[in-house]
């Protein structure tokens, strides 16, 4: 098996129109790798695809069109890339929301928002392009995860997944990016001897757009009915971060995505953590290889259920 080179590679890239996505994408261009990213909204994309091209100097960036809150969307683009592009040698599960607060929103296909867009959307893309990979190893899967999975100290909530009671909007990110670790988990057992790594990184506490709403997701997702603002003030607020250092740029967040996906110090390393572009160790209820295997099959279900 040949040994890892960016140069030449073809990377996807989830939500690359804007934040740490556009910068991992034009840093990619840059050193050889061709790449196609996804947008969720067609002038945005164009707008980055633009961008991206100028700044890299490479003319054959691509974007397509990806909304990781409808699996048929999901299915759409994974079938566009197959039909179009030979290899796939990493992909970058970089989009996510983080709502912040405000009412509990659904996906096209009835799921929690955070869970369907974090979770789901990414499970699904990679499951559908996996063969491909396999044939291009050895090849890569870079999922953005985050620090905030440590709001779950007492692990997912398997008895209540789409969050229907006691909802938070920043402790519900905080579960979607312990899905995205314990997704990691255990893809890397699976994907074991097969030349595919996969790895989860935390990016830091970047300045990006990623509690932005478009105007068009109040039509879009369907909002639960809410008690009265009064009684939910508490729990429509944002989180704290007044703790938290400056948030640092968007191109400084992609480092450590960069990092694991380019290092050839990383050729088969799988299933780890990263942030500050070093391996570091999770927290119990984060690499529970059960909790891992149970949230698997739950997603399978829920996935399959929507076809």
């Amino acid at each position: 098996m040949a040994d890892f080179d960016i140069a030449g590679a073809t990377v996807l890239i989830t939500g690359g129109n804007t934040g740490i996505g556009k910068e991992t994408a034009i840093d990619l261009a840059r050193r050889g790798a061709r790449v196609v990213f996804t947008s969720r909204d067609a002038a945005r994309g164009d707008e980055a695809l633009a961008e991206i091209r100028e700044a890299s100097g490479r003319d054959d960036v691509r974007c397509l069109p990806l909304d990781l809150a409808d699996l048929e969307s999901v299915r759409r683009c994974a079938a566009r890339f197959l039909e179009d592009e030979p290899r796939l040698d990493v992909l970058v599960a970089n989009a996510g929301i983080n709502l912040v607060r405000g009412a509990r929103q659904l996906s096209k296909q009835g799921h929690e928002l955070h869970f369907a867009v974090n979770h789901l959307g990414h499970m699904l893309l990679t499951e559908l392009l996996l063969e491909r990979m396999k044939a291009c190893a050895p090849a890569r899967v870079v999922s953005l995860s985050s620090h905030a999975y440590m709001m779950c100290p007492d692990g997912l909530r398997f008895d209540d997944l789409q969050m229907e009671s006691d909802y938070r909007a920043f402790q519900c990110y905080g579960h979607s990016k312990l899905a995205n670790i314990l997704w990691t988990v255990e893809l890397a057992e699976r994907l074991a001897g097969t030349g595919v790594t996969v790895n989860a990184v935390h990016p830091g506490y970047v300045k990006t757009e990623l509690g932005r709403w478009r105007p068009e997701d109040k039509e879009t997702f369907v909002a639960e009915v809410s008690p009265p603002a009064s009684a939910t003030k508490k729990k429509r607020e944002g989180p704290d971060l007044s703790n938290l250092p400056p948030p640092v740029s968007a191109a400084e967040g992609a480092s450590t995505s960069l990092y694991v996906a380019t290092s050839r110090e990383l050729d088969g390393v799988s299933g780890r953590y990263f942030a500050d572009s070093a391996a570091c160790d999770l927290q119990p209820h984060a690499s529970d290889a059960a909790a891992a295997k149970r949230l698997w099959e739950v997603s399978t279900a829920l996935i399959e259920a929507s076809e």
